[in-house]
């Protein structure tokens, strides 16, 4: 009941869940970053697979790749359905990210109640906890983050078909920052919806660009046949958020 956890997020859904949030009035954006995939890794590579059916093929000049699409409710400030005592608004209809916080989604993630928004009081003794030795023990969220990680992995082709409807064909480069899409909530809305309509027909293959606010990075691209660019070469749409300081500008 702190709200900490409920303001200045970029919140993680599923696209049904995007497309949710958008017809209750909210704001949704798409983050986009690139990993450079130039052979399969083992099948034993478990966070490697992890990333791979999370997310879809792609070329960035001569370089293969795989793109990650994460669609974000986003808002600064407030949540919009916090109210003022910190009670959720739209509590029975909230997404899966916020029923299973402060638990971890990414099963390669350990929970870590430093990391965590909520005040040192949520975590003495005297609570309840899911949590014991690494394993979640409430059902109910153990449930949650299983069908939470299904759901991502169902949404791939929809956010393929998303990006090449919508024109988005920009990333960053993984572990060092996103590229976010903003359009008018009417516009996103058309656009999911559009997305979760089968293809007619193949669409003729696209050339990612990957950007990057670290120099190193771009020559070390290009040097490998990818289309990069520093981070300042920005479509009207396109907004690069940046995890380090840039260097070699």
């Amino acid at each position: 009941m702190c709200g900490n956890c409920c303001h200045n997020l970029r919140l993680p859904l599923s696209v049904s869940e995007a497309i949710r949030w958008l017809e209750r009035g909210g704001e949704v954006q798409v983050f986009c970053e690139a990993m450079p995939w130039p052979v399969e890794p083992s099948m034993d590579d478990g966070q490697a697979q992890h990333r791979r059916v999370r997310s879809f093929a792609a070329q960035s000049g001569e370089l293969a790749i795989r793109v990650m699409v994460t669609v974000v409710a986003a808002f600064d400030g407030a949540c919009p359905h916090l109210r003022a005592d910190m009670r959720c608004g739209a509590y029975e209809a909230r997404p899966s990210v916020c029923r299973i916080y402060p638990a971890e989604i990414n099963p390669f993630v350990e929970m870590m109640p430093a990391h965590k928004a909520c005040p040192p009081e949520a975590w003495t003794d005297d609570k309840p906890s899911f949590i014991k030795g690494g394993e979640i023990v409430d059902s109910i969220t153990a449930d949650l983050i299983r069908d939470s990680r299904e759901a991502a992995i169902r949404d791939v082709s929809v956010k393929e078909r998303l990006c090449g409807n919508a024109g988005f064909h920009t990333a960053s480069l993984a572990n060092e920052g996103f590229i976010t899409y903003t359009l008018p909530p009417r516009a996103m809305l058309d656009e999911l919806y559009r997305a979760q309509e089968p293809a007619t027909s193949a669409r003729p293959a696209v050339s990612w660009r990957i950007l990057s606010n670290r120099r190193a990075t771009v020559d070390t691209l290009n040097s490998v046949g990818a289309h990069s660019e520093m981070h300042t070469a920005l479509l009207p749409t396109e907004e690069y958020i940046p995890l380090f300081e840039a260097s070699g500008a």
